[in-house]
Parts: C-alpha cells; structure tokens; sequence
C-alpha cells in the first residue's frame, strides 16, 4: 500500500477543508515547501498536491508556482488535481514537472478532453478523482451535485482507457471518522481499476483496514489532516506498511514483492 501524503492550497498556503467546504478551511503552514521537505524528509515516495482555489473556479496562479517549486526542488514525483478542466489545464500543470493530473469535473463534464489527455499523455499520467456524497458525484470543488453513481463513472472512464482513479467520500473527508472502505471497494471491484483511497483517514488501523482490502482493488492512501494533527507521524505509518509487507512476503514464502505488488 503506497502512503502518499497531501499537500491542499489556498492562496498558497497549507489548508485542510472540513467534507470540502470552502468557508471551513483551517490554515496549517505558509510555506508549503516547507511540508513538502518534512515528507520527503520523512520518506514520501510520492506528494499529492491540490489547488483548492482552481477547484472552486477562483484565480490564483500562485498556487501554480507553488506546485512548480516543489517539483524542482523536493524532487519527488507530483500528483496534481484541482480545476483542471482543459486540455491546456493539463498540459500546463504537466509542463510544471507533475508526474500526474488528477481530472474530476472535466471527466463528468467533458469525456472527450479526457480521451485525448489519454492519447497524448497516457494513462499512466493521467487519473480520474471521483468525489461521491451518499454513491454519487460531485463535480465544481464538490459544489454540484450529478445524478452519476460513482461507480457509473468509475466504469464509464474504465471504457475511455484510464487505469486508476482516486475515489474520495466527501462526507469522511478531513472528518478523521475512518475510511469508507466498502465503497471504496465496491467502485474498485466494479471498474476494475486501480485505486487510490482518499479521504478520513484518522488513526493507523484504518491504514491497516484498507490493507486488509487491498485484493479489491485498493493499492494507495492519499494522508492529509490526520498527520497535520498529529494523529501519527509519516514516519510511523510507512515503518508499519513496512512491517506488514514484510510479514506478507515472509508468510507467503514468495520472497521480496516485484513492482509493489503484494
């Protein structure tokens, strides 16, 4: 189970939003660079980095120069989302150094953009994020609702060629009230697709919940408040996935994993 931690920003800054609220934002660092270095620091494989303002459709190219910063000078591959709803969105979040877009509303809004970010930049770059409330998406920052079962969508892009999608419960998400596993599972099982799990992580035995799920589908975590608030360190969550792939390998006889599989 790769453990990638989350960087959110607002007008450049470090925040986490409460079931992504724009008006319930709490502000945790200035400088996002900083965070960035104590992950890396901290043995981060990968940053999940999101523009909040792009999300909600409010201009800020800071937040852009701030995603160019981190890529030239954390040097750990960037997964990148919020408000990327053209083709040129996307090329210019690409031509900042992020190893991967995060697409959501334009997946709903606009297939086709989808199907061509595919051919030109191939799906291993290009995800698709799913933000449900209640089975269904969210689209606008989670602003609109839709009449799209997640698990529709999630079969829909499947169609279109893309490999893994993030899935977030919006009413877990920065709740610290446990990972909804089973619909994470259930939008991995039905699409077929890889998924990184998101949102409502508040304790390592939820990391431990969705390791147990992981023959479904799920292979990644996406951490943001739980360790802004302490809840456990990176440290700790990584030396444990460390220990159970360990102990994996050695019940299973197999030897060392190849390409973190299990």
């Amino acid at each position: 189970m790769l453990i990638i931690p989350a960087i959110d920003l607002r007008e450049g800054r470090c925040v986490r939003l409460t079931q992504g609220r724009k008006e319930d934002v709490k502000i945790y660092d200035s400088d996002p660079l900083v965070i960035a270095e104590q992950y890396r620091d901290s043995g981060a494989e990968w940053l999940h980095v999101v523009d909040l303002d792009g999300a909600f459709s409010d201009p800020n190219s800071r937040n852009r120069q701030v995603v160019r910063e981190i890529v030239s000078r954390i040097k750990l591959p960037v997964q990148f989302g919020g408000g990327l709803r053209s083709l040129q969105d996307i090329e210019q979040v690409i031509e900042l150094g992020a190893a991967r877009v995060v697409l959501g509303t334009l997946a709903v809004e606009s297939p086709e953009i989808l199907e061509k970010s595919l051919q030109l930049f191939g799906s291993n770059r290009v995800v698709v994020g799913i933000d449900a409330r209640d089975g269904r998406a969210l689209t606008r920052g989670w602003v609109n609702d839709t009449d799209l079962a997640a698990i529709e969508l999630a079969q829909r892009v499947a169609r279109l060629g893309v490999e893994r999608v993030v899935f977030t419960d919006i009413a877990r998400d920065g709740m610290l009230t446990g990972v909804n596993v089973e619909q994470t599972c259930a939008v991995a099982r039905e699409s077929g697709l890889k998924v990184t799990a998101s949102g409502g992580v508040a304790s390592l035995a939820d990391l431990a919940r969705l390791r147990a799920a992981s023959e479904c589908g799920i292979d990644s975590i996406i951490i943001g408040k739980a360790l802004y608030e302490g809840r456990f360190t990176l440290e700790e969550a990584l030396r444990e996935e460390s220990a159970a792939r360990f102990l994996n390998v050695e019940n299973d006889g197999a030897g060392p994993a190849e390409d973190g599989k299990k």
